[in-house]
């Protein structure tokens, strides 16, 4: 849950929601906290004006911080979907990941680079302010700026997904070594490291009376070790995507449906009988649209039985389709962007394949078992056949089960489940 801001460098800015949260704990920690202790004496309404121009400071730097960032990227073509600024900070949303090592060090650097710069130019208004004898609300508001932008960028510098710090350590090191997987590997264990010994000061500063510096460094800590973790995967994924199409993962045999059945006799022909989730809508080698059970869903079921798929579709233009040359890795975050499961597959107008997020998590699995050289034991009483695919998320299943462990979508029994596939 978002806000659009507008657009900078015509990258959309978003602010989350849980930044409204941090903000006012800022304005008033400060307007309560840190400020009476530092300049003792002003009024409370002083006070709470310090504390929001700070908060505001704090967050326009955490924006630059982040333009910095995407500045590089779009210097060097990378695309950046958009930056949203959350409870942590904020994020720069590439469409792709740098290729290059030196890439992504220069981008990295970028931001804790920024924010130091940010630091300097406010102290020296600071000192400034204070030699002028400046009101002291000034004086405070740039001068606690100054402060938590000399911090902001040291705490990025940490070697540690999903910090600054920790890009820039996994750069260097995939510049070294040349293997990116082998680099992301070595930062996720350095950044889980860390975050362990984050979260085991939070407890010890709990045990010790510091409730609320603890529960910071605890959560500080857990969301490094996420991210780490989160990272890898991503990189993982790309790496094993890297190079593939849909054409070499969509399905070819597609069961489709006519615009002029009713949604009652779709439901009972097609979902009832079938695994799929969702079936393309032709009409004489037309591709008209997707039908799906979110569409079923959608249809009061007193009028079922007279409406027609042609009014429950989702039409063309409202419905994912790329070319068979399509990056496999842009399909899967297309879905992920779009909160859909599956993707129509169309060569001149014509449909030629269905990919869904089965199909994308099976090509995943099987390509890391391959690389891996780690496939599945095989054994007199069960050969590496007996196992079938979740029809929904793709993980490996032993046969014959009738609920998935993982997303607990139902298997279909009545087919041969080596070699369904949800379309």
């Amino acid at each position: 849950m978002s806000l659009r801001l507008g657009s900078v460098m015509g990258i959309p800015v978003r602010i989350h929601y849980t930044l409204w949260l941090v903000f006012l704990l800022i304005a008033w920690t400060l307007a309560y906290g840190y400020m009476p202790q530092q300049y003792p004496g002003l009024s409370t309404l002083t006070y709470w004006a310090i504390g929001i121009a700070s908060a505001v400071i704090l967050f326009v730097s955490v924006l630059v911080h982040e333009l910095s960032h995407s500045y590089i990227a779009k210097k060097n073509g990378l695309p950046i979907a958009r930056i949203t600024l959350f409870f942590f900070g904020g994020v720069s949303e590439m469409t792709e990941e740098p290729q290059d090592p030196g890439l992504e060090v220069r981008m990295a650097a970028a931001g804790p680079l920024m924010s130091f710069v940010i630091a300097g130019a406010l102290a020296g208004i600071w000192y400034v302010a204070g030699a002028a004898h400046l009101p002291i609300a000034i004086t405070a508001t740039v001068g606690y700026g100054a402060l938590i932008n000399g911090v902001l960028g040291a705490f990025n510098l940490l070697p540690a997904f999903p910090l600054d710090g920790g890009r820039v350590f996994r750069g260097s090191l995939w510049m070294h070594s040349k293997n990116l997987i082998d680099a992301t590997k070595t930062a996720t264990r350095v950044s889980e490291g860390i975050s362990l010994l984050m979260m085991l000061g939070g407890f010890v500063a709990i045990i010790l009376g510091y409730f609320l510096d603890g529960i910071w460094f605890v959560v500080l800590g857990w969301f490094i070790k996420s991210g780490a973790e989160t990272s890898l995967r991503q990189t993982l994924v790309g790496e094993t995507l890297s190079g593939v199409t849909v054409n070499d993962i969509m399905t070819r045999q597609i069961l489709t449906v006519p615009p002029d059945i009713t949604v009652q006799q779709l439901a009972s022909d097609y979902f009832l009988v079938h695994p799929h989730g969702g079936y393309p809508v032709v009409q004489e080698g037309r591709l008209l649209g997707l039908i799906t059970l979110d569409s079923v869903r959608a249809i009061p079921k007193e009028a079922r039985s007279y409406e027609t798929v042609a009014k429950a579709m989702v039409p063309l233009e409202r419905t994912l389709v790329v070319p068979p040359n399509f990056s496999a890795l842009d399909a899967l975050q297309r879905m992920a962007r779009e909160k859909t499961e599956r993707i129509l597959v169309t060569q001149d107008g014509r449909l030629v394949g269905v990919v869904t997020q089965g199909d994308l998590m099976r090509a995943i699995r099987t390509r890391q078992d391959l690389e891996m050289k780690t496939p599945w034991t095989t054994t007199p009483t069960t050969p590496p056949t007996q196992v079938q695919y979740c029809i929904q998320c793709g993980a490996r299943l032993p046969i014959g089960t009738r609920t998935c462990p993982h997303c607990n979508a139902a298997q279909p029994q009545s087919i041969d489940a080596t070699t369904s596939k949800a379309s």
